[in-house]
């Protein structure tokens, strides 16, 4: 039976039933109901924790129109450090482990693996918008969010403290998914892809969800002035994104309570935080952080 990621403050984790079925074309999958309570004023998050092909993921069920997973670091065959679901190919891991490890995602997803769209993260603002089988090259564009409205096309990014989010517009049926670290972050990453969603498929922000997925929790996340600096200029002093230590005055910086008010800025109000901390929890997410720089990326995926 899978079980929810131990927490080490006060936010519970309580696992319902599981249940073992059998897939057409896949592994027999264990689902787990999952609910979340955030440490913050958001109720609690209803997921589904998924055990297929030997990779685990979680899901969330108010997206069942859709297939996608945030995905842990099990299931997959990289050594080391980089133990053991790792998708990052520019890491220093084995190219053929991190091929195979990608195959793994694409069947307990249950995506289209000869359609996946990624980018060549850059820590930037930039969205590449995949509208037509053109743009289904191969190639990476330096991006830091994707979006589409071409169906069984997975966007797939890669992970390790910065921010996953995930975008769906049930109205135009349009996804996004981005990857916002504090440079993103700062630069607008989340707001830019819903701009991206209302100019390239006609989105309208009210209809537009978001699911801000596991990072770097503030505790764990102190940063230099300069980076306070910024993150206050783009924000604001009293946005709360940025807080002090009484002690010393080092800064802290909370990119999900970030991501969310510049979500809220665009006029995204359909918005969940899936507070689970990847510094606190390294036995399943990897963190830069944590484990100081030798460490692999979890993978996310979205398809129509």
């Amino acid at each position: 039976m899978a079980k929810s990621p131990s927490r080490r403050d006060s936010n519970g984790h309580t696992a319902a039933a599981c249940a073992g079925a059998a897939r057409p074309n896949r592994d027999i999958v264990m689902s787990c109901k999952i609910t979340i309570s955030p440490g913050s004023a958001e109720g609690p998050i209803d997921l589904e924790r998924i055990s297929a092909a030997g990779a685990s993921f979680y899901r969330n069920e108010n997206w069942d129109e859709l297939r996608h997973g945030i995905f842990t670091r099990h299931g997959g065959v990289s050594q080391s450090h980089w133990n053991s679901l790792n998708m990052g190919a520019s890491i220093g891991d084995d190219p053929e482990a991190v091929r195979e490890n990608h195959r793994r995602m694409y069947r307990a997803a249950d995506v289209n693996p000869e359609r996946a769209a990624s980018s060549w993260l850059v820590h930037s603002a930039a969205v590449n918008v995949i509208d037509d089988e053109s743009k289904l090259n191969g190639k990476l564009e330096k991006a830091d969010a994707i979006v589409t409205d071409q169906p069984d096309t997975p966007l797939v990014m890669r992970y390790a403290d910065c921010v996953p989010l995930l975008f769906y517009d049930p109205a135009k049926r349009a996804i996004g998914l981005a990857h916002a670290g504090w440079r993103g972050t700062v630069k607008g990453m989340a707001a830019a892809t819903v701009r991206a969603l209302e100019s390239a498929f006609g989105s309208r922000p009210e209809d537009v969800q978001a699911l801000i997925g596991p990072a770097i929790s503030r505790r764990n996340y102190q940063v230099g002035d300069e980076v306070a600096a910024e993150a206050i200029a783009y924000f604001g002093e009293i946005s709360g994104v940025v807080t002090r230590d009484p002690a010393d005055g080092s800064a802290y910086l909370d990119l999900w309570r970030a991501n969310r008010l510049d979500l809220i800025r665009q006029g995204v109000s359909n918005i969940e935080v899936l507070d689970i901390c990847t510094f606190d929890n390294v036995d399943e997410f990897y963190s830069h952080r944590a484990e100081n720089g030798k460490t692999g990326r979890f993978g996310v995926v979205i398809s129509l």
